[in-house]
């Protein structure tokens, strides 16, 4: 019998500290827009991986809407013809990583409006500079928006 007690009792004491945390963030409403730095190539040519930039709409103290856009070191949007080169596909498996790649941003931008955490966002294989660059712009627009009490 006391060792029913002494394990109902543990098992209280954990759930009442599982209860305790961090209190949840809250945010200001508004529409957010933060940029990841840039990402160089590993052999630190110019033809590099870009940045990202997230933009977050905060209604009701809730994310509600969410884009994600990568672009190359220039400038130019990585979109429908990202891996093509002078306009064409020279090589078609690079052009497919590509492309995967460039529909990451979309799924990246709908899972952090389900979730409310750039982080719960899973990583896409193919995509994952892309993962970094969104969870890092994603969390400096949150920052922008978080409530200052």
């Amino acid at each position: 019998m006391k060792r029913m007690l002494i394990a109902a009792a543990a098992v209280m004491a954990l759930s009442a500290l599982a209860g305790c945390g961090s209190a949840p963030v809250s945010y200001t409403d508004g529409t957010y827009e933060a940029r990841s730095a840039e990402y160089i190539n590993d052999d630190g040519s110019e033809d590099g991986n870009g940045y990202g930039i997230v933009k977050i709409t905060i209604s009701g103290g809730a994310i509600s809407d969410c884009t994600f856009t990568t672009y190359e070191l220039d400038g130019t949007e990585k979109g429908e013809d990202y891996g093509k080169k002078q306009g064409s596909i020279a090589n078609k498996d690079f052009y497919n990583k590509a492309q995967k790649a460039v529909g990451a941003c979309e799924k990246y931008a709908e899972e952090l409006v389900l979730s409310g955490d750039p982080k719960s966002v899973d990583a896409i294989s193919g995509a994952t500079i892309n993962y970094g660059q969104f969870v890092e712009a994603a969390e400096n627009a949150l920052a922008q928006a978080v409530k200052k009490e």
